[in-house]
């Protein structure tokens, strides 16, 4: 199982989203994601969007293996 973190805003759109996920890239939880929740998948498909596993920002693309936690980092501004 993969856990899932939503940092920001992301988490607001993410309130009934499981903990924990079967998937092996950031991209397909971002699929699986789409069917019960579009809201939130269309924010995760914004390009700003990170996501980083393990605390490593990586693509989305980045093979996952149980255990691993993946964060959705949403953009931020600031000055």
């Amino acid at each position: 199982m993969i856990n899932v973190l939503f940092f920001g805003r992301l988490g607001d759109f993410a309130k009934q989203v499981p903990a924990t996920i079967e998937a092996s890239t950031p991209a397909e939880i971002r699929e699986l994601l789409a069917t019960d929740f579009p809201d939130l998948a269309r924010e995760l498909n914004q390009p700003q969007v990170l996501v980083s596993v393990n605390k490593m920002i990586v693509g989305w693309d980045q093979p996952l293996f149980d255990g691993s936690e993946v964060a959705f980092l949403p953009p931020v501004t600031g000055g």
